[in-house]
């Protein structure tokens, strides 16, 4: 297998179903989420298994529904089916809801960091943030982009914004707050008051 085919010299890629240019929203889109599983995968070899055995195979699982996403997002091809669902989504929301339990109640925006395995998870959540923009922005071109995709994204977002704060915690490292920050997170701030 040769890993150069040499028609891409002109600037133009193939995605699922045609060709574009490489600097197409759909390939920034998806590229960006091929960033993303990169830094996935550099936070699960900083995870030490005896103690983040359930979140690795959490960010597995990830790494795999990445690759469906970015299918999803690369195809213009309408018989190809999509692989992202929103199963993946509800399990992203179940695990957020763990997480938070297990975590410290937090009032206060925090600085990415505390631990090297969540300084990656804070990089994977702000790329994972671009994707999100992206591929709102190819939905304004496209609108047979899949709205599972944007909806997993966004909840992908979230659940990387939990994991760093239970790596931290599980690590005895406490969350650095924004020093400026107001009380943001207060209870009754989530119900509106």
């Amino acid at each position: 297998m040769k890993l150069y085919t040499r028609t891409g010299d002109k600037g133009k890629t193939r995605i699922i179903g045609g060709r574009v240019d490489k600097d197409n929203i759909r390939v920034e889109a998806y590229g960006t989420i091929d960033e993303i599983n990169c830094f996935v995968g550099q936070a699960i070899l900083e995870l030490d298994p005896s103690v983040f055995e359930d979140v690795l195979v959490d960010l597995e699982r990830i790494q795999h529904e990445l690759f469906d996403c970015g299918g999803d997002l690369a195809s213009i091809s309408e018989k190809r089916p999509l692989k992202l669902t929103e199963e993946a989504v509800s399990v992203l929301e179940n695990r957020i809801d763990t997480f938070i339990k297990e975590a410290p109640e937090l009032e206060r925006f925090i600085l990415p960091g505390g631990t090297k395995p969540a300084a990656s998870i804070h990089i994977a959540r702000t790329v994972t943030r671009r994707a999100e923009r992206l591929t709102v922005s190819l939905m304004k071109e496209d609108e047979n982009v899949s709205p599972a995709a944007l909806k997993y994204l966004n909840r992908l977002s979230d659940y990387f914004f939990a994991l760093a704060r239970v790596i931290n915690f599980r690590l005895g490292v406490k969350d650095v707050e924004y020093a400026r920050s107001a009380n943001v997170f207060r209870e009754g701030k989530r119900k509106g008051e």
